[in-house]
């Protein structure tokens, strides 16, 4: 027996012809753990390992086919996958090309769903502080739903009987299958943008996980989030919610319920009017009976009964009131004059003139005043200041007390 040399590529391809022709490899029904995933976002392909308790097997997922899961794969989640087994000629790597996805022991639909939950949660777009009150009388109720099913009806019927002022603003929209969130949310958005109504009303009728999947897109429920005008959302069954109802401001478990949680009673309005009424009369006459009584007793004052004692008084007052303002007034005027008088006199009596004008004279050198006998000397020339005037004098002689000089 001769000795076989192959290439690499040979053996690469052998066995990937192998395993491609054995047909229980072709069409392959997996279960395991799902690891090591990661979703190449160029492309679109996602690549992952799956395990159990003892091995793994490397496995790719092409884009075509995870653009049509309803979930998001994660490391850690149990999966049932169908697909074959060939070799990747490269790398000489066998691994698992799947074909399909689903949750193992849970439906994809419930996956996804749990998934988006926890997503738009964290997001904080089911936040109770978030929610808007409703109107108490709205005037315009938009009505987001189909135009021929029977919720519609059903809401402008219980409208009209409960608040028939209220407008219906209908904005028809597919409820169920691929084109109904993306028409459901432009509705949202259409009825905010023109400000068309004061509170929407957003549903249908009640029906299966499948048909109410459009109220669990991303897309309705941002758009209920973004919402400035209340929303009031009501997919139509009694105990399963929809994310539509945790991001709307108020739940409602069906499209008829949403339409009495939507506008008032108008008998509750009229009851509530009537009792409004009688307490304004009421208060009216209150106030009628209380300025009355006000009156009669103006009325039965002294100033009704003797108004010319009461002004006789007055101008007695006013009497009293400007005989002392005259009083002050002098005061205040000829006291000053009395002080300013006895000081002039004070001065007066002190004044040097006043001496002199008694006979008494003031004698000066040139440089001082004299003061004694020995401020002067014979010969030298003097002035006497008088009351009118002043003497020039030469002194010829001088006497001391007790003694004289020449």
């Amino acid at each position: 027996m001769s000795n076989l040399v192959l290439t690499v590529t040979q053996v690469n391809t052998y066995v990937k012809s192998i395993l491609e022709g054995d047909p229980r490899l072709q069409s392959v029904y997996l279960t395991g753990e799902v690891s090591n995933f990661v979703n190449h976002y160029r492309s679109g392909h996602c690549y992952l390992s799956l395990k159990d308790d003892q091995s793994a097997i490397k496995a790719v997922m092409f884009k075509n086919v995870a653009s049509r899961l309803r979930f998001v794969p994660e490391n850690g989640m149990k999966v049932l996958v169908r697909g074959r087994i060939s070799l990747y000629e490269r790398d000489g790597q066998y691994q698992f090309y799947i074909d399909d996805m689903q949750p193992a022991g849970v439906g994809a639909m419930q996956v996804a769903l749990e998934q988006l939950k926890k997503k738009l949660h964290a997001q904080g777009l089911f936040e109770q502080s978030r929610k808007k009150a409703l109107p108490p009388m709205p005037m315009r109720v938009g009505v987001v739903t189909s135009p021929t099913g029977a919720a519609v009806q059903d809401i402008k019927n219980i409208l009209n009987r409960r608040f028939p002022l209220a407008e219906v603003v209908l904005c028809p929209v597919l409820v169920q299958g691929e084109e109904a969130p993306s028409q459901i949310a432009a509705a949202l958005d259409l009825i905010n943008q023109k400000k068309a109504a004061d509170v929407i009303i957003v549903g249908r009728g009640g029906g299966s996980m499948e048909d109410l999947w459009a109220f669990n897109s991303e897309e309705v429920v941002q758009a209920v989030a973004r919402s400035d005008i209340p929303v009031i959302s009501a997919v139509g069954h009694e105990t399963d919610y929809t994310l539509c109802d945790l991001a709307a401001d108020l739940r409602a478990p069906t499209p008829s319920a949403a339409a009495e949680l939507a506008v008032p009673q108008a008998s509750d309005l009229l009851a509530e009017l009537h009792i409004v009424r009688a307490t304004m009369i009421q208060n009216m006459l209150l106030m009628v009976k209380q300025a009355r009584h006000r009156l009669e007793q103006v009325e039965k004052s002294r100033i009704f009964q003797h108004p010319q004692d009461i002004l006789l008084e007055k101008r007695m007052s006013l009497d009293q009131i400007s005989n002392d303002l005259v009083s002050a007034y002098h005061r205040k005027l000829f006291e000053p004059r009395k002080k300013l008088a006895e000081m002039a006199a004070k001065l007066d009596a002190l004044s040097p003139l006043k001496v002199l004008a008694r006979g008494y004279t003031v004698a000066r050198t040139k440089d001082k005043t004299i003061r004694s006998t020995e401020d002067v000397a014979l010969g030298d020339t003097i002035s006497l200041q008088v009351s009118d005037g002043k003497i020039h004098c030469t002194v010829f002689e001088k006497t001391s007390m007790g003694s004289e000089n020449k």
